[in-house]
């Protein structure tokens, strides 16, 4: 099941008593828990309404115990369970041992007054196990996967719409490239800029660019994207702004030379016809960097891309050995790249 029919559902009334959310997109995740919580349990039942278990500390016995015991003062609750390893293939670390025999039995007739959720932070769930074979037909499995990048650009802008405001699809894509792609530092960013327009408001460009701080990778970034589109003194201001921040020149080095090497491989895989999700599973990127990358990609030819690549290893062995001063042999290097 995907999460749009999920959340549908619910909101229907249509709930289902055992969920299994699996994924790496830990934010979604949590705002799919929000909402089966503010959907099914009142506030003022929550304190002893909603339960959260940890499978690395807890027995799943006592979770389907929990969830065999009738609610105290509420109509249902809500047990949400963090697993360990039940449903995947990684090792159990903790020294608990599950009587797995337990749930499966659940399963068979589960607690019409108990909705149960295992959260597994994992790709992919270990099909092998009877367990996950069990819970596939019997019960709601949803994917919580990186968006793709247009699909992230839409959750950014349905963001901004929840609170009131809106941004213009060209602040949109500078908010993604400054602040990246992560979720939860993306929430920050957007209440932070929802706030500065106001109700009614819309985010410009300009608006990101005075609120929404730059990390060194992204500043290392935007330094390459810049170059890839031949703008050399707005790359060059971004690499004497990150002196100024003490940023190490090695380490600038070594974020430039990622980049690239990423744009290489996307380059590389593009031509035998991988798709951007493919990409990003392969090279375990999230999607929209994959897309950036493919758009920078497709300013170079591939034997320019090893080229650059060559020179930015020689000049990382001539930055350690001492052959060349770090921050003027990074200078240099820049310079005649974005020549």
């Amino acid at each position: 099941m995907d999460l749009k029919t999920a959340v549908k559902q619910i909101k229907a009334g249509e709930v289902s008593p055992l969920y299994l959310c699996h994924g790496t997109e830990k934010y979604r995740m949590q705002e799919f828990v929000n909402m089966l919580e503010n959907e099914l349990i009142a506030e003022d039942q929550r304190a002893f309404a909603v339960a959260h278990y940890d499978l690395a500390e807890t027995p799943v016995e006592l979770v389907v115990e929990e969830a065999e015991t009738a609610p105290f003062l509420a109509e249902r609750k809500l047990i949400v369970v963090r697993d360990s390893a039940l449903f995947t293939a990684g090792k159990e670390s903790s020294k608990i041992e599950h009587r797995v025999e337990t749930l499966l039995e659940y399963l068979k007739n589960p607690a019409d007054y108990s909705v149960l959720v295992f959260l597994a932070f994992a790709e992919k769930l270990d099909e092998r196990k009877k367990l996950v074979k069990t819970f596939k037909s019997s019960a709601s499995v949803i994917s919580f996967m990186p968006m793709s990048g247009d699909e992230l650009a839409g959750w950014v802008a349905k963001q901004f719409k929840k609170s009131g405001a809106s941004i213009s699809s060209d602040a949109v894509e500078l908010l993604l490239k400054r602040a990246g792609a992560s979720l939860a530092g993306l929430s920050a960013e957007i209440e932070k800029l929802s706030l500065f327009a106001g109700s009614g408001g819309t985010v410009s460009p300009p608006d990101v660019e005075k609120l929404v701080a730059i990390g060194t990778e992204q500043s290392v970034f935007v330094l390459v994207e810049h170059i890839a589109g031949l703008k050399l003194q707005p790359a060059m201001n971004i690499f004497y702004d990150l002196l100024k921040q003490r940023e190490e020149p090695i380490k600038i080095v070594s974020l430039i030379a990622r980049q690239f090497r990423i744009m290489l491989q996307v380059k590389e895989m593009s031509d035998q016809n991988y798709s951007q999700q493919q990409m990003a599973g392969q090279l375990g990127l999230h999607p929209y960097a994959v897309k950036i990358a493919a758009e920078q990609a497709r300013r170079f030819e591939a034997a320019r891309l090893r080229r650059i690549l060559s020179s930015i290893a020689r000049l990382d062995h001539e930055i350690k050995t001492g052959a060349v001063d770090k921050v003027f042999g990074l200078e240099m290097f820049l310079l005649r790249l974005g020549a």
